[in-house]
């Protein structure tokens, strides 16, 4: 379920709210395939499928960065402010990969509402996010991605 804010007054207000998690979606090898091309990053642990059957993780995995790139379409679902002209990504202030992500494995997001500060036409939004795989015992990925919302 999206939580959904109203305006800049909606994020101060819920400041240090756990704000939900996004649906679980499948990392596909057609996924991680165009990732590696739009990228450079061929490395075999992500396209070699046979030899990564027999490589440290049992088959081919996402890159880290595929992960972190699904923020914007994960967060959607959990996330939505209305009553903005405009919402940007910021940053980043911390980034791991604690777990690799399997391919073939669904990953969701949830994310933490961590702070809000002033900022010239707006706010700064960090939100403290973690991808987990389903059945998983450790998260995939955690990071304080920042975000600002104009008025």
């Amino acid at each position: 379920m999206t939580t959904t804010l109203e305006g800049i007054g909606g994020l101060k207000e819920h400041v240090g709210e756990h704000l939900g998690y996004s649906d679980w979606h499948e990392v596909t090898q057609d996924q991680v395939n165009l990732f590696a091309d739009a990228t450079g990053d061929h490395q075999w642990i992500h396209v070699e499928i046979e030899r990564a059957k027999a490589g440290p993780f049992g088959g081919t995995i996402a890159h880290g960065y595929l992960t972190l790139s699904l923020a914007p379409s994960l967060l959607d679902e959990v996330l939505q402010v209305k009553g903005v002209t405009m919402g940007v990504n910021y940053g980043i202030n911390r980034l791991r990969f604690p777990a690799p992500v399997p391919v073939g494995s669904k990953v969701r997001a949830g994310a933490t509402l961590a702070d809000v500060q002033e900022v010239a036409g707006g706010v700064q939004a960090t939100l403290a996010v973690t991808f987990e795989i389903e059945g998983g015992t450790k998260p995939v990925c955690v990071a304080d991605l920042l975000f600002r919302y104009y008025a």
